[in-house]
């Protein structure tokens, strides 16, 4: 009876070990934040780090396992760890002027500065736990995410992204349009149009901020 006591208790230690290292794989998970473009704003407080990277970039799947794992003492420094993948992304990839890949950002209540230290668990501690970016000069107003010029960025990186949908949307229509035996030039009427009034669009947006940034003056 006593041996069988002793077997039902290490199961039951055994089955409460496993759901503990289960939970705690779950919360490691949940501690890299996913930034898009509807709740970015909520970087602008508090202290963050943000990585911008895509799937397919060889520098950036190196960076990932590395990145996850400095996020599981995000919470513990009380830093908040994210990340935005700029192929779901494109108008945050804009707003933040994201040149190359992978792009680190440092946030403190707004202010941005980017991260150009070496790519280590460490490192990265050490930049923030001994504040190693106020050394670092903070990302100009006038290119801040918030800022106007950012904006019209963000609004063009999603026209960019927009441009692409057309082109595949274009062959798709052509592959139906040849499949069903109608005529072909019907497609180059319609996305012709559609070329023409985007650019009409584009062309007002730009005489907009040229208007706004350099006003005439009568």
């Amino acid at each position: 009876l006593t041996q069988k006591t002793k077997t039902q208790s290490k199961t039951a230690v055994s089955v409460l070990l496993t759901s503990r290292r289960d939970d705690v794989h779950g919360t490691k998970r949940e501690r890299l934040k996913e930034v898009t473009d509807s709740n970015w704003e909520e970087i602008l407080t508090g202290e963050w780090m943000i990585e911008f990277y895509a799937p397919w970039c060889p520098a950036c799947q190196q960076l990932q396992p590395v990145w996850k794992d400095f996020a599981e003492w995000g919470e513990d420094m009380g830093v908040n760890i994210a990340k935005v993948d700029v192929t779901e992304q494109p108008g945050l990839s804009g707003r933040f002027i994201i040149t190359s890949l992978p792009t680190i950002y440092h946030c403190k209540d707004g202010v941005f500065r980017r991260y150009q230290g070496a790519r280590t668990k460490d490192d990265f501690l050490s930049f923030v736990d001994e504040q190693k970016w106020k050394a670092v000069d903070p990302v100009s107003s006038w290119f801040g995410p918030s800022s106007f010029l950012m904006k019209c960025a963000s609004a063009s990186a999603r026209g960019c992204n927009l441009s692409m949908f057309i082109r595949v949307s274009r062959k798709t229509f052509l592959h139906d349009r040849s499949s069903s035996g109608s005529p072909v030039w019907g497609s180059y009427v319609i996305f012709g149009l559609a070329t023409l009034f985007s650019g009409l669009a584009l062309g007002l947006l730009l005489v907009f901020i040229a208007d706004f940034v350099f006003p005439s003056r009568r």
